[in-house]
């Protein structure tokens, strides 16, 4: 009751009418940083983050957190008309999306995936509102063997479930943990595979390689098809938009387990990354419609936007409880509450309890604003649609140029972002999948650097990875998925094949 009336108290101070102007201006300057790949809401947080030192702390906060519930839906807006991943997390967004849009159903994935950013964000601060305390406790039991084990029930799941062939899905995954290997060793400081380069030493930057893999390969292959963008004749209405809302509660099973997936990965270590393909995933093997999914099934969209969205949400949980950020985005906001003198921890609640009840209530509202703005400039958005691909192309080489040179401020990485577009054009022409590659990128080094110091944290004895009930059981878990696919299709072999044995 005590959480209720100071969540009521923080609405009062979150609807002050600065603070709802800085709450729009943030959710619009947010769309622009989700829709710009390579910039991403990190980024747009930190830039913009000087200039809110000399605001009122609840007012800068409410700012900065709103451009990151803008940035949150506007990844999926480049994701889906284009094959670009605006955010990281929106990668396996492209994989239904953009064949949605090319049906001539941009409008119905658009809907559909800001519908879903607005359920995972909801869901993610309802968690930060109510379950604070108990999860902040359990969050704390995590070290670097925990760790491990939710990087590896993320890999073992994306292996087992996945439908596709999976020797090609071990030998993507295979290449990205040897990218992911590129650079400077964390553990030891020793330099890997750089062959004297000076640019390799920091390693091959995630949104580098998405924005090559996805941007520059999909245009390649759209040239290769004659330069013709087959969804420019979608066309959008407020009836499109009511009737995506009226097909959603089918598909109520996918978003609570999605959102369930998104929270679970935005308080441990997994991220919205890793919760946007766990997502994915198990709708995909659990769908009736599982077969159709990478040709625009929208429960494809669904589960990915709404398990990142989650996961986005909820890893300001750890950040304001513990003071231990959960993604970049909360790293950032932590060091713009530092410069504030405010100490992120439990006593922040205590003595800061406006502060933190206003920015919880600032949350769901700002969900809202999002929500609204987004699906009010939806026409906007299927407008481009109309474009002939052959004025946008250059257009969008351009952008993800720019969006590659920005992430570091060199021209090296424009070279890697298009050697990177051929691996994509040749992955795509081979039918080897790219979401496996994607994944063991971003999550390679993270799951070696967790693995090795639990090793040496335990004198090189691998029963660290059970030495306890929660570790053992993530463990677990991630073998029983592993062998779930390939157990069970082999199990539905062998009563085909004997139920094909002529009777004697």
């Amino acid at each position: 009751m005590d959480d209720f009336s100071s969540l009521l108290s923080g609405f009062q101070v979150a609807l002050s009418w600065h603070n709802v102007g800085f709450m729009a201006l943030g959710v619009i300057l947010g769309i622009v940083v989700g829709v710009l790949p390579g910039l991403g809401g990190p980024n747009g947080v930190a830039i913009l983050l000087p200039l809110t030192f000399g605001m009122e702390p609840v007012s800068a906060i409410i700012l900065l957190s709103s451009i990151y519930w803008g940035a949150l839906f506007g990844g999926a807006i480049t994701s889906i008309l284009f094959n670009i991943p605006g955010e990281a997390w929106s990668v396996a967004t492209t994989f239904d999306g953009y064949p949605m849009a090319v049906q001539g159903r941009a409008a119905e994935a658009l809907t559909a995936a800001f519908t879903a950013s607005f359920i995972g964000a909801l869901s993610g601060v309802v968690l930060i509102t109510f379950v604070a305390p108990l999860v902040a406790e359990f969050a704390l039991r995590f070290g670097p063997a925990e760790f491990f084990a939710v990087f590896l029930l993320t890999f073992c799941s994306f292996v087992g479930m996945g439908r596709d062939n999976r020797g090609k899905i071990i030998a993507a995954l295979c290449i990205g943990f040897l990218l992911a290997a590129v650079g400077l060793d964390s553990i030891s400081g020793d330099l890997r595979m750089t062959f004297g380069s000076m640019e390799l030493m920091r390693g091959f930057d995630f949104l580098v390689v998405v924005i090559g893999l996805f941007g520059i390969g999909e245009i390649l292959l759209t040239a290769e098809e004659g330069l013709v963008f087959k969804g420019k004749h979608a066309k959008i209405d407020l009836k499109v938009v009511l009737r995506t809302w009226a097909t959603l509660p089918r598909y109520w099973v996918t978003l609570l387990r999605s959102a369930i997936v998104g929270m679970w990965m935005g308080v441990t270590p997994g991220g919205a990354i890793a919760a946007s393909f766990m997502g994915y995933g198990l709708a995909k093997r659990f769908s009736r419609r599982g077969a159709q999914f990478g040709k625009g099934e929208m429960e494809g969209v669904l589960a990915p936007e709404t398990a990142a969205h989650a996961a986005g949400t909820s890893a300001l949980l750890p950040m304001l409880a513990l003071g231990i950020p959960g993604s970049a985005t909360a790293a950032v906001l932590l060091g713009g509450l530092l410069v504030w003198g405010l100490q992120p921890g439990p006593m922040l609640f205590v003595e800061q309890k406006d502060f933190v009840w206003g920015l919880i209530a600032s949350m769901y509202l700002g969900n809202l604003a999002g929500l609204v703005i987004v699906l009010a400039t939806v026409p906007l958005f299927a407008a481009v649609m109309r474009i002939p691909f052959s004025f946008v192309a250059p257009v969008i080489l351009i952008v993800c140029a720019i969006g590659a040179y920005t992430i570091s401020n060199s021209v090296f990485d424009i070279w890697i972002m298009l050697a990177f577009g051929l691996v994509g054009y040749v992955f795509k022409k081979l039918d080897y999948p790219l979401a496996p590659m994607v994944l063991a990128l971003v999550l390679g080094d993270r799951a070696e650097d967790a693995f090795r110091q639990a090793l040496l944290g335990s004198g090189g004895s691998l029963e660290v990875f059970w030495a306890n009930g929660l570790v053992g059981g993530l463990v677990v878990i991630a073998f029983v998925l592993l062998l779930w696919g390939p157990v069970t299709e082999g199990i539905a072999r062998l009563r085909r094949s004997t139920s094909a044995e002529p009777a004697e």
